[in-house]
């Protein structure tokens, strides 16, 4: 009887060794775990912090602000741009980008070409929008064909061709279900007389093109040949629906801040 109760008493006593060392190890576990996602935490924040002074220091060089570009549609672009550019979509060439802002009124300049690496703003001009997207200001967008409208979101460049307009150039839209049927819409940039101030003055607005970002034909040779060939084109609306992998800050501080080890490991 008493071996018995010797025997009961150390399997007890064991088990709660057990017990308790398994806790512990649990306990540092957690401990770990938890450290291990507040530094990863702590490093994200930090490269955007890091990213978002280097939007801010571009936008200030290039004065985009007195060029009549928004903060916040620049920072879109920017983070689009460098995401493309992670996904090797972009020619390692490329330093422009061209954003066009259709919330704005047509009666206004809201085309810009900025070289980001030099921080400079190149062109600034008159774009249109589709007829189907409205008058002035677009407000409806689609990526259907016959809508006639315009589509928003992010565009690779592609390559120059002569077509109804003169010189034109293609556009591969990468948002799906946003502007990826471009090529299938025949959605291209080229030059239209309709964009013009004349325009404005009898109409109040631009003309309108059939769903093609159309520029001023005096100035479609410069802006074409100036992004041409695996470039960023980034077109922004007034849509709260819209939505874009492209637009992931952590995968843009990552790609322009590489030696941050930290945010590194955790993506």
């Amino acid at each position: 009887m008493r071996k018995r109760f010797v025997w009961v008493t150390f399997a007890l006593l064991t088990f709660a060794v057990t017990i308790t060392s398994w806790k512990a190890e649990n306990t540092n576990l957690t401990i770990a775990t938890n450290t291990a996602i507040a530094t990863n935490a702590s490093a994200r924040s930090g490269a955007k912090q890091l990213f978002a002074g280097y939007v801010e220091q571009i936008y200030n060089a290039a004065q985009l602000n007195d060029a009549g570009l928004e903060f916040s549609v620049f920072q879109k672009a920017v983070t689009g741009y460098f995401n493309l550019k992670a996904s090797n979509k972009v020619s390692p060439y490329s330093s422009v980008i061209t954003i066009i802002d259709l919330a704005k009124s047509s009666c206004t300049k809201r085309l810009w070409i900025v070289d980001l690496v030099n921080k400079e703003l190149l062109l600034k001009t008159f774009v249109a929008h589709g007829n189907g997207s409205g008058d002035d200001i677009a407000y409806h967008f689609s990526n259907e064909s016959d809508s006639h409208a315009s589509s928003i979101g992010f565009y690779i460049t592609d390559n120059v061709y002569h077509g109804k307009h003169g010189q034109s150039l293609k556009l591969d839209g990468m948002d799906a279900g946003y502007n990826d049927n471009a090529r299938a819409r025949s959605i291209v940039l080229h030059g239209a007389k309709y964009v013009s101030e004349g325009t404005i003055n009898v109409l109040n607005r631009l003309g309108h093109s059939e769903g093609c970002p159309a520029v001023p034909q005096k100035v479609a040779p410069k802006v074409i040949n100036t992004i041409k060939g695996k470039t960023v084109l980034f077109i922004n609306g007034n849509d709260d629906s819209y939505t874009s992998k492209y637009l992931d800050e952590d995968i843009a501080a990552a790609y322009v801040y590489p030696g941050n080890n930290q945010l590194n490991a955790s993506l």
